[in-house]
């Protein structure tokens, strides 16, 4: 078995290892243990993955000691609400866990971020380790600390920055993701190469096939993944200024996965990304910031790959342009009104856009609809 690849996370006085390789789950109980000793423990997942990985990672913390009550909570985005965060939490409370115990999350995007918002609440702020069982999760959600839940007004609108003591990364449990989730998470892979690292997009572009094959080249984009990220976190924590650019096509996606209820038969979180990171492009071009052979290129990889990138790709229609245009108006990234977009002059070579123009967004989208 081959040494994993750690990628560190520098934070004054929180670092954290972001821990790569394969059977991890087995040796998590091993890896916890080697970094905080007389833990105890909540796990918490979601049925789907239970099914596939909760008994081997209770008999590894079983093994090392560490006591542990799992909490098995139904699968889907609908789970990012109230009702489970406070179930969670009573869960935490009844398992008589202490301030210096942790919640492990065990699972992908929605079960980090709803189990990492109770960590962050519960007596205040307890311990938190991810083991990602998603791509998507291993590449983005659950390294950076940021946590939440969603409303009927928007994705993530609720929520705490509340960073992990330790990310498991098991990169042997991809294999057992559907096609769907696979190419959902490669989404936030390539969106590192389309935010400043054009040399990573086109490494991908070569080859996105040895990474969906499971070679050595899987691991080496999401450790090259987990480091972009890890690099933005580090200098912008809270999302005050520079790490805004990895919202690369998340003002779009997040309007979109509203607009569609959140419903994951219709649009999952990462297809919403590239639809949006291609719109993110094409808007660019039309503000003649890039070039429209840019946008083409984006498009052409993300359509090799399997994701949607146009509005028509999504099934069963969509609300208005002025219900799209009021979903945009609820995210995170509007200030005082103002739409903020992250916006390029190329591949790799994003900005952060102020004050973008409502009207201009309008005809914009207003086009996409009807193209």
């Amino acid at each position: 078995m081959s040494h994993p690849q750690i990628v560190k996370v520098p934070l004054e006085g929180r670092a954290y290892d972001i821990v790569i390789g394969a059977g991890l789950i087995a040796r998590a109980g091993a890896e916890i243990a080697a970094r905080r000793k007389g833990l105890r423990v909540a796990v918490v997942t979601d049925e789907t993955v239970a099914g596939l990985h909760l008994q081997p990672l209770l008999a590894s913390l079983g093994e090392a000691g560490i006591d542990a009550s799992p909490l098995v909570l139904p699968a889907g985005e609908k789970t990012k609400r109230f009702e489970e965060l406070i179930r969670v939490c009573d869960h935490i409370l009844e398992s008589r866990l202490e301030r210096g115990d942790a919640v492990v999350a065990l699972g992908g995007g929605v079960i980090g971020d709803l189990s990492g918002f109770a960590a962050g609440i519960v007596r205040r702020g307890m311990r938190f380790i991810q083991v990602p069982t998603s791509l998507l999760a291993q590449v983005d959600s659950s390294v950076g600390g940021k946590t939440g839940i969603n409303t009927a007004h928007g994705k993530n609108l609720i929520g705490v920055f509340h960073q992990p003591d330790l990310v498991l990364a098991d990169t042997d449990v991809l294999d057992t993701l559907s096609k769907r989730e696979f190419r959902a998470g490669y989404a936030e892979m390539a969106k590192y190469g389309l935010i400043d690292k054009p040399d990573f997009f086109e490494w991908l572009e070569r080859n996105w096939q040895a990474v969906f094959a499971g070679g050595p080249e899987r691991a080496q984009a999401i450790a090259i993944s987990c480091q972009a990220k890890a690099d933005v976190v580090i200098a912008d924590e809270r999302e005050s200024g520079a790490r805004a650019l990895l919202n690369l096509g998340h003002t779009f996606g997040h309007a979109l996965e509203a607009a569609t209820g959140y419903d994951s038969r219709r649009l999952v979180h990462g297809e919403g990304v590239a639809i949006g990171m291609v719109l993110a492009y094409e808007f660019s071009a039309r503000m003649n910031l890039a070039s429209p052979d840019d946008a083409h290129r984006v498009s052409r990889h993300l359509r090799a790959v399997g994701l949607p990138t146009r509005l028509s790709d999504i099934e069963g229609g969509l609300p208005t342009t002025d219900m799209l245009m009021d979903h945009i108006g609820q995210d995170k990234k509007v200030q005082r009104g103002a739409l903020t977009f992250i916006l390029t002059r190329g591949i790799g070579a994003s900005f952060i856009a102020d004050d973008v123009p409502p009207s201009e967004v309008f005809r914009f989208l207003e086009e996409k609809r009807a193209s």
